[in-house]
């Protein structure tokens, strides 16, 4: 039954969209930093790189560096460019290769290769997948792929040129979780794991999907001008708001952005980062305050917007190059 299953699928996908998904292995690797990682590599597959724990710096051509943190995703395109600089004590990566095969024959083949490293855990110095892959995978991309799925993504968008791009939104939980489940199945020898599998593949590709849509659709809004009226909408939501101790990943859901593009809209509209921006909007309000001298300092940073009193002496020192106190007695004089 699941062999009939499996078989249907992959018919559906060939008549469908010409090629069907495929993960061609999944590999666990530890590392720190005095491990010596490959200056560079590149590889036939996509490359979807999950950090579990721990910070990294991924160096991409044509993309510049990006830094990611736990629970951050990235997928980078096939033949491109890239390396890893390891920024925290130890990193905890999982990386997750996979493409599109054209045909039968080249999908029987890829699966005989698959979950052959599933098994190799903390492997380090590793550039790339263990087994081999085919030249060929590296012709379709991910938006060539999906057109069948009428999700909107095409070959002739933006996201098509970007070398990488980074999983945001909801759909980063499950683009990771997705990911390990495929690892686990590939490391077990379970019942109908093939299909089991090639399910979890075609979800995960889904979620991509949605996560690359929605990146799509942004670029769209700051490039149409639709940002500046966004950005005017989440800095009046700051100004009504800044001494409730709100985020900045709180503004940017207000105007239904992801943080990232809403940052940089901001600095594109105003000059300065969000995050500066409450920062002053919450010290011009501390200053005031300040000038009464029945009201506690303490009281003043909650007051203010911020969540402790410590953060509030380092923030305010920061700033105006003194504590609050020494501000207070030099008004007061």
């Amino acid at each position: 039954m699941a062999d009939k299953l499996l078989s249907a699928i992959e018919d559906e996908f060939f008549m469908s969209a010409g090629s069907m998904p495929v993960v061609i292995e999944g590999i666990e690797h530890v590392y720190n930093t005095k491990d010596s990682l490959p200056a560079e590599s590149s590889h036939n597959s996509h490359e979807l790189l999950y950090i579990r724990d721990g910070k990294i710096e991924v160096s991409v051509e044509g993309g510049g560096k990006i830094a990611l943190g736990k629970g951050s995703a990235i997928v980078i395109r096939p033949l491109v460019k890239h390396s890893l600089i390891i920024k925290s004590k130890e990193a905890y990566i999982l990386n997750l290769y996979f493409g599109f095969i054209h045909d039968a024959k080249e999908l029987s083949a890829a699966r005989e290769g698959m979950g052959a490293n599933a098994d190799k855990k903390n492997a380090k110095n590793v550039a790339g997948p263990s087994v081999a892959i085919p030249g060929s995978m590296a012709q379709i991309s991910l938006e060539s792929f999906l057109k069948f799925a009428d999700l909107g993504l095409t070959e002739d968008n933006d996201m098509t040129s970007q070398p990488c791009f980074v999983a945001t939104g909801t759909e980063k939980a499950e683009i990771s979780m997705l990911a390990e489940r495929i690892v686990s199945e590939m490391s077990a020898d379970r019942y109908s794991k093939d299909l089991m599998i090639q399910t979890l593949t075609v979800e995960l590709m889904i979620n991509l999907s949605r996560s690359m849509r929605n990146e799509w659709e942004e670029n769209i809004r700051v490039k149409t001008g639709k940002a500046k009226e966004l950005v005017a909408i989440a800095k009046q939501y700051m100004d009504d708001n800044f001494d409730q101790g709100i985020t900045v990943a709180q503004a940017a859901q207000y105007v239904f952005l992801s943080q990232g593009y809403f940052t940089r809209a901001f600095k594109d509209e105003t000059g300065t980062s969000p995050m500066n921006y409450l920062m002053k909007k919450r010290i011009e309000r501390s200053c005031l305050l300040l000038e009464n001298n029945e009201i506690k300092v303490s009281a003043i940073s909650l007051q203010s917007g911020f969540s402790s009193p410590q953060r509030f002496n380092v923030a305010f020192r920061k700033l105006m190059g003194m504590t609050p106190m020494e501000y207070r007695k030099l008004h007061l004089k």
